[in-house]
């Protein structure tokens, strides 16, 4: 069963009309369903059911002496560059809960047989993935016209276990485990 643990954003307002901006780029864009928007604390990829007791417990520990927490939604950037996008993603900013408990899941999980990941952790949302664009400066200007827009902010009360089902029409996530702080 393919998981990852995440914080979920639900669906925005604000996200729904920036994709809409974004559908008007021609191109192979596939934006991130409203409803699927999340920010991925540690990708597990194909885990045994067996495991989840232990990753929920790895979970708890993680939030220990973390309370609810607000962050912000600033900003539109992509990987791996503004000149070869590949995804694209809302920036997150917070006082660095979600790097400490990101980096206290890899401690954790790694314990069970989780590789740890190579990349800095960055926190972000991703809102679309692309395949190819007709005109990468109408992308590029994109990017810069909202690298510093301000979306919001969202409340984290919990994280949650996610499984992932990948279909032909997009990915379906069902809530596994949810841990509060």
């Amino acid at each position: 069963m393919r998981m990852f643990i995440a914080i979920d954003i639900g669906e925005r307002e604000e996200i729904v009309d920036i994709e809409k901006k974004l559908e008007k780029i021609q191109g192979k864009i596939k934006l991130v369903e409203p409803w699927n928007v999340h920010l991925t604390l540690k990708f597990l990829g194909e885990t045994e059911e067996e495991l989840i007791p232990k990753i929920k417990e790895v979970m708890e520990k993680s939030v220990e002496n973390v309370s609810p927490f607000s962050c912000s939604l600033i900003g539109i950037g992509a990987f791996p560059s503004m000149n070869y996008v590949r995804v694209i993603w809302m920036g997150l900013e917070d006082k660095g809960e979600t790097k400490h408990i990101a980096q206290r899941l890899e401690e954790g999980l790694e314990v069970h047989g989780f590789k740890r990941e190579r990349r800095k952790f960055t926190p972000h949302i991703t809102i679309a993935r692309v395949k190819s664009i007709k005109e990468k400066q109408e992308m590029k200007e994109f990017l810069q016209e909202h690298a510093n827009t301000s979306f919001g902010k969202v409340d984290v009360n919990s994280i949650v276990l996610k499984k992932s089902e990948l279909r032909k029409e997009g990915p379906v996530y069902e809530t596994l485990v949810e841990v509060k702080l």
